[in-house]
């Protein structure tokens, strides 16, 4: 295929979901969630708003499916089939635009807001933070089950697929990684047990919602920390996952840990503008696979993300925080004002993200 920035606004196909372009508005966690972790009215509109400006597909913000695993008091829930009406109206908004939206499913892990923080091993995430303790075999197979229950509430819901967050030093991140999971039974050890967890629930979750239903994951391309996840393993656990039935894969990397080389979230472009931060891993994986590479991560222009598809890097482009700043940059791009984001990556719209005022950015505003 010739991926000229044209071949950005071609068709393509994630699993059995046809998607009108090459690009991704990426998981991006819109604190507008309330106690019980209904999602806000007000999130329909943010939704709409993306699939009018011209994103092809849309990744929710991480919802969880366990209580145990909630990350902050503004995240939305799927954990409960109550919760499945809730969903039905932001979905249906993003239907009616002529859009594509997934579910993404998650448990924070160590890093859940919770009294007692669970992980793959005991672990402390920062000085005077709640040390985690172990899961038990029994828990493991419970939360399996319950990302599984999580992915049918999606189906029920409306969503076109999900996508299951094994990124960032979450809960499933942390069992891949050897700097969290400590393990010395079937979970733990070598990368192939390391990655079991992640294993059982794609398998569960292909048994609760078939080999039809749109299944996408989330996985660090390295964990930038000593003792973490290489590049290698991701590149091996991708084809693990792909033979069982995954539909597509999102290629991100970092942890929350404070001697990571690099958090999930960089203020400033590094490597420099016009690289995106993990294109020749994911080119390195791309060639190993045949479901679709998402590649997510300090990419701003038109033309650095028609390089991207050209050079193979990936197939499809995944964007946050320029949608935040510009959600009808696509829109701009499609219509021949092709100018950058003018996103700055200054991280202002964590503010009113992680303070309840919902997904937008201050600089813009103003």
């Amino acid at each position: 295929m010739n991926h000229h920035p044209s071949s950005l606004f071609q068709s393509g196909t994630i699993g059995t979901l046809t998607v009108a372009n090459r690009f991704i508005r990426s998981a991006t966690h819109e604190g507008m969630g309330d106690a019980n972790g209904v999602p806000a009215p007000a999130l329909g509109a943010v939704w709409e708003t993306l699939a009018r400006g011209g994103v092809g597909l849309i990744i929710s913000g991480h919802a969880f499916i366990d209580a145990s695993g909630r990350a902050s008091r503004n995240q939305t829930g799927i954990d409960r089939d109550e919760l499945i009406r809730h969903w039905r109206s932001p979905v249906e908004a993003v239907h009616r635009a002529g859009g594509k939206v997934l579910l993404q499913l998650a448990h924070a892990g160590l890093y859940a807001a919770s009294a007692d923080p669970v992980g793959p091993s005991p672990f402390v995430s920062a000085p005077g933070k709640t040390p985690c303790r172990e899961l038990t075999l029994t828990e493991i197979a419970a939360l399996t089950t319950g990302f599984a229950r999580a992915a049918r509430r999606a189906r029920e819901a409306g969503f076109d697929g999900i996508q299951l967050h094994a990124a960032h030093g979450y809960l499933i991140s942390q069992f891949l990684s050897g700097y969290y999971n400590r393990r010395v039974d079937e979970y733990g050890g070598t990368a192939e047990n390391r990655g079991r967890f992640l294993v059982e629930i794609l398998q569960a979750v292909r048994r609760e919602v078939g080999a039809d239903y749109p299944v996408t994951a989330k996985i660090n391309s390295e964990d930038f920390i000593v003792g973490g996840m290489p590049r290698e393993e991701c590149a091996d656990l991708c084809c693990r996952l792909q033979k069982i039935g995954l539909d597509a894969v999102e290629l991100s990397g970092g942890v929350q840990a404070p001697d990571a080389r690099f958090s999930p979230v960089r203020r400033v472009p590094f490597p420099p503008a016009e690289t995106a931060f993990y294109q020749d891993a994911a080119a390195a994986v791309r060639k190993r696979l045949n479901i679709p590479v998402i590649l997510v991560g300090g990419i701003s222009s038109l033309r650095q993300s028609g390089e991207l598809l050209q050079q193979a890097c990936c197939d499809y482009i995944a964007l946050c925080r320029p949608l935040i700043r510009e959600p009808a940059l696509i829109q701009r791009w499609r219509n021949g004002e092709v100018a950058s984001s003018p996103c700055r990556r200054c991280n202002a719209c964590f503010r009113p993200i992680l303070t309840g005022r919902g997904v937008f950015c201050p600089i813009a505003e103003r």
